[in-house]
């Protein structure tokens, strides 16, 4: 048995504690939207989409979430008119999630705000080595879980 070393067992509880923190200031600033992180990353996605939609797996996959997660994801931003889902008329097993003009507005409108949370929470706290090790840290750890799941 490998047991943590000070500096990895710092690093662990670091991770463990911080990232709740950091998600709870996250989800308070974009609740003034009527938005919750979820909600947001999603828009997010859509809006650097080409023609600003996605295909649902694609989505799905990109969000970490199962094909049923998507759609109760899904439910909330379609009933805001934020997204739509098109079916593809070629190919009926195949649907898209799209940005509608109201969801590009509110991304819009949203994500100055939500960069300056990210900024002052966490990225202007950082050297940028800090940012770059950060990075090619989760890049890292991503890859290896994707991998494992």
């Amino acid at each position: 048995m490998r047991w943590l070393t000070p500096d990895e067992m710092r690093a662990w509880r670091g991770f463990i504690t911080t990232s709740p923190d950091l998600q709870r200031v996250i989800e308070r600033d974009l609740s003034r939207f009527g938005l919750d992180a979820g909600d947001y990353q999603l828009l997010a996605m859509l809006s650097e989409a080409p023609d600003h939609r996605l295909r649902m797996s694609d989505l799905a996959d990109e969000l970490r979430l199962t094909r049923g997660g998507l759609t109760r994801r899904m439910k909330g931003v379609i009933e805001a008119g934020l997204v739509e889902r098109i079916d593809d008329e070629e190919d009926k097993r195949v649907a898209y999630a799209h940005l509608t003009s109201r969801g590009w507005r509110l991304i819009k409108r949203v994500a100055p705000h939500h960069v300056e949370t990210v900024r002052a929470m966490m990225i202007d706290l950082l050297s940028p080595a800090e940012v770059k090790a950060l990075g090619n840290a989760f890049e890292k750890i991503s890859s290896h879980l994707r991998k494992c799941v």
